[in-house]
C-alpha cells in the first residue's frame, strides 16, 4: 500500500490550465509541465545495503489461501516488520492529513464545495463529469483538477465544456495527495462560492487513505465491474459518503446484480448514500445535481457564518 511503499513521493507534474498560462509563481512555456519534489523531501540518497528482513509472519490460512493483510498494518512489505510499517504509515498520513486540514480551511474560507471522485479505471468518471458540467450549464462556477499518471486527455475533455481544468500527472504515483492539491489550488484562480471537482487517479485502493481536503469522497462503481467490488475493496467504500452506481443503461445487457452491489456497499458502509446514474441516458443525474447544489448551498452558508472547516 502507498503508505508503506511511498509511491506518492515520486515525480509529479502539474500542467497549465486550459486557455492560458497557470496562475501564480512560475510560468512554463506552453505545453510544458512542472516537475517537483514534495516540500521537505531530500534528494534521493545513494542506494545502501538493505537490512536483513525479519522473519516472515505466518500468513497461511489453509492450502489455498495466503493472507498478507491480517497483521496490525493490514499490509505486507518485504524487509519491514509490522511495527515499522505502522510507523511509516503514521508519518506519511500524518503529514498528508495536516496538509489536507489546511486545504479544507482554505476552501471553506472561500465557500468552495470540493468533491473527490474516486473509482477504478474505466468506471466512466470523466464522462460523468462532462455531463455534469453540461447540465450545470454555467449556473454554478466550476473548476476541475484531473489526476492521471500520464497525459492530459481527460483535462482536455473537461476544457472542451468551457470549464477550466488543471492536470496533475503523478508519474508512478497511483493517487493524488493533499500536497499536490495544495500546490494546484493557487494556480486555478478559483472564485468564491464555487464547485471544485477532483477526479482522482483510477484506483480503488490507495486514494482511500489520502484526504485531500475535500468535503466528500464520491465512489463511482460501474455496472461493467463486479458487484462484489465493495467487499473486495472495502476501504474505498467505507471512506465515501456517496456512491454512484454508474452506466446503469447497460444493465439489460449484463449479468450484474445491482441490488446485490448496493447491499454489499451498505454492508461496508451503512451511512453510504447510493444513486444510480448514466451519463448516456441521464438517469439519476437530476438527483446527482440536486445533491451537488445542496452541498454548494451548505458551503456558502458555512462561509457566511464564518465557519472555516
Amino acid at each position: 500500500m502507498c503508505t508503506v511503499c511511498g509511491c506518492g513521493s515520486g515525480e509529479t507534474r502539474i500542467g497549465a490550465l486550459g486557455g492560458g498560462r497557470p496562475a501564480g509563481g512560475v510560468h512554463p512555456r506552453p505545453g510544458a509541465t512542472l516537475a517537483w519534489r514534495p516540500l521537505g523531501e531530500p534528494a534521493a540518497a545513494p542506494a545502501t545495503q538493505p537490512p536483513a528482513p525479519p522473519p516472515a509472519p505466518d500468513v497461511t490460512h489453509g492450502h489455498h489461501h495466503l493472507d498478507f493483510g491480517s497483521g496490525p498494518a493490514h499490509a505486507h512489505a518485504p524487509g519491514l516488520s509490522q511495527a515499522q510499517m505502522l510507523r511509516i504509515e503514521r508519518d506519511i498520513l500524518g503529514k498528508n492529513d495536516a496538509r489536507a486540514t489546511e486545504n479544507r480551511a482554505w476552501l471553506a474560507a472561500r465557500g468552495i464545495f470540493a468533491l473527490n471522485l474516486v473509482s477504478s479505471p474505466g468506471s466512466g468518471k470523466t464522462s460523468l463529469l462532462v455531463r455534469t458540467l453540461q447540465l450545470l450549464g454555467g449556473r454554478v462556477p466550476a473548476a476541475v483538477i484531473e489526476g492521471d499518471q500520464q497525459t492530459e486527455f481527460d483535462a482536455e475533455r473537461i476544457r472542451a465544456t468551457g470549464v477550466p481544468a488543471l492536470q496533475i500527472n503523478t508519474g508512478k504515483g497511483c493517487h493524488l495527495d493533499a500536497d499536490m492539491v495544495a500546490r494546484a489550488l493557487p494556480r486555478m484562480e478559483l472564485v468564491e462560492d464555487s464547485l471544485l471537482l477532483i477526479e482522482n487517479v483510477g484506483n480503488l485502493v490507495c486514494p482511500a487513505a489520502f484526504d485531500l481536503g475535500e468535503a466528500h469522497k464520491v465512489a463511482i462503481l460501474s455496472v461493467t465491474e463486479g458487484e462484489d467490488k465493495p467487499l473486495k475493496y472495502p476501504d474505498m467504500f467505507a471512506a465515501a459518503d456517496l456512491m454512484l452506481l454508474n452506466k446503469v443503461d447497460l444493465l439489460p445487457y449484463l449479468a450484474f446484480d445491482a441490488g446485490r452491489a448496493i447491499d454489499f456497499a451498505l454492508r461496508v458502509n451503512p451511512r453510504l448514500r447510493v444513486l444510480r446514474t448514466s451519463a448516456t441516458t441521464g438517469e439519476g443525474l437530476d438527483e446527482w445535481i440536486a445533491w451537488i447544489e445542496a452541498g454548494l448551498a451548505a458551503a456558502r452558508a458555512r462561509r457566511a457564518a464564518g465557519v472555516r472547516a
